[in-house]
């Protein structure tokens, strides 16, 4: 039976054949290359989205694919390709809740994800074990936290700073320029601080923490 699950793994599938992304696979025949994006294929109501016939056609004629040949592609749902290394599957919530995406364990599975980095690498990434109650309520004691220290640090990013003293705090970043650093709190009983650049010898990123 021609499902929406069935059709959009093909138009997956199809791509992967080809060694095109869903977006390569639209521009390669002349389609907005948001025509087979993840956001597309659930409207906003939750109800699934086909794709329209006039598309399909033109990948078809685009990769020289019959429409027999095409439908078959739907028919399994093999396992996800292995990612890159420091890339991770990316799925909309919206489109989460549909068919023919996890399997029976929940894993997920075919071909309509996308990807998106995992930062940092290497030593660049390591993880710390929380101690003390300064950053309650957000991270207990005992906590771990995995932050990395090759990705550019914003605003409203929770990071850790190590200064030239020895001393290492879990803050929000509020605010850097290029004289200094304006860290909040997380808890509310300690004091917000202000550093000087020349104070600090790293600041990193966190980007992950056991709860």
């Amino acid at each position: 039976m021609l499902s929406h699950a069935r059709i959009w793994a093909a138009i997956d599938r199809l791509a992967a054949m080809h060694d095109l992304t869903a977006s390569a696979l639209a521009r390669r025949a002349g389609l907005d290359p948001t025509t087979f994006n993840p956001s597309k294929r659930i409207a906003k109501d939750g109800r699934p989205r086909w794709p329209s016939t006039e598309s399909v056609a033109k990948i078809l004629e685009a990769t020289n694919t019959d429409l027999a040949d095409f439908l078959g592609l739907g028919e399994d749902r093999p396992q996800l390709r292995p990612s890159a290394a420091g890339d991770i599957p990316l799925l909309g919530f919206a489109q989460a809740g549909a068919g023919g995406f996890f399997d029976d364990g929940g894993f997920p599975v075919g071909f309509g994800w996308e990807k998106t980095e995992f930062p940092g690498k290497g030593e660049n990434v390591f993880a710390l074990e929380v101690a003390g109650d300064s950053m309650m309520p957000l991270y207990r004691d005992g906590d771990t936290i995995i932050v990395v220290r090759d990705v550019p640090c914003r605003g409203g990013d929770r990071v850790v700073v190590k200064t030239r003293d020895g001393e290492v705090m879990a803050k929000i970043l509020r605010h850097m320029s290029a004289h200094s650093v304006e860290l909040l709190s997380l808890n509310p009983d300690h004091a917000n601080r202000s550093l000087a650049v020349a104070e600090i010898e790293w600041m990193a990123r966190i980007i992950w923490a056991s709860q």
